[in-house]
């Protein structure tokens, strides 16, 4: 018995899945042949990870949540409950489209809200935050803040969860934190990325 990771009596890893160091599977969970988890990852209750799921180190996945081969998670992603994943574009029950999964990638300390919906083939960037019932139908930048049904980028985000204002000059600093910020052509650039 492996005793490095914890997994429930209830729960089904298939064998060929790698699951890493203090991760924690619990009940009616299903961890499919392939799929890699990192370590110190916590998969909550009726988690699917399909054939292939790559997920980083510290990944939280909350209640009810599947996630579908195609999809990617690098370190510190967030799922919320009943947050989806979908891998095809124009599913149709009499037709198999196994060969058109389209790949999402799901970026550094990224959160995806409660009930959220994300549609295939669109990436988050890292430390994006999507509100919970956000429907995303595009890119998410990195920091990003989207809400909405389809979402919309309503402002920019810290890698601590905190809203940022940026100055005439494109600064801004994180409450939290105080890491600092520039916006530079749209897009979001943490000062020190050794601190990162």
């Amino acid at each position: 018995m492996n005793t490095d990771h914890f997994i429930h009596p209830s729960a089904i890893v298939d064998e060929g899945a790698k699951i890493g160091v203090g991760t924690k599977i619990w009940h009616f969970s299903h961890v499919m042949p392939n799929a890699v988890i990192g370590d110190n990852c916590n998969l909550g209750q009726n988690v699917f990870i399909a054939d292939g799921v790559h997920l980083g180190n510290n990944v939280k996945v909350q209640n009810n949540v599947s996630i579908y081969t195609g999809v990617s998670c690098e370190d510190d992603v967030f799922l919320g409950p009943s947050m989806v994943f979908t891998n095809v574009i124009n599913p149709r029950s009499a037709i198999i489209r196994k060969a058109d999964y389209r790949k999402t990638h799901v970026g550094q300390g990224a959160t995806i809200g409660a009930n959220a919906t994300i549609v295939c083939g669109n990436h988050i960037g890292r430390y994006a935050f999507i509100g919970a019932g956000t429907v995303v139908t595009k890119e998410v930048p990195a920091f990003a803040l989207v809400v909405g049904n389809p979402g919309k980028q309503i402002g920019w985000i810290s890698r601590h969860g905190h809203g940022l204002i940026f100055d005439d000059n494109g600064k801004a600093s994180c409450l939290e934190s105080d890491d600092s910020y520039l916006l530079i052509n749209n897009q979001v650039i943490l000062v020190d990325e050794k601190q990162a």
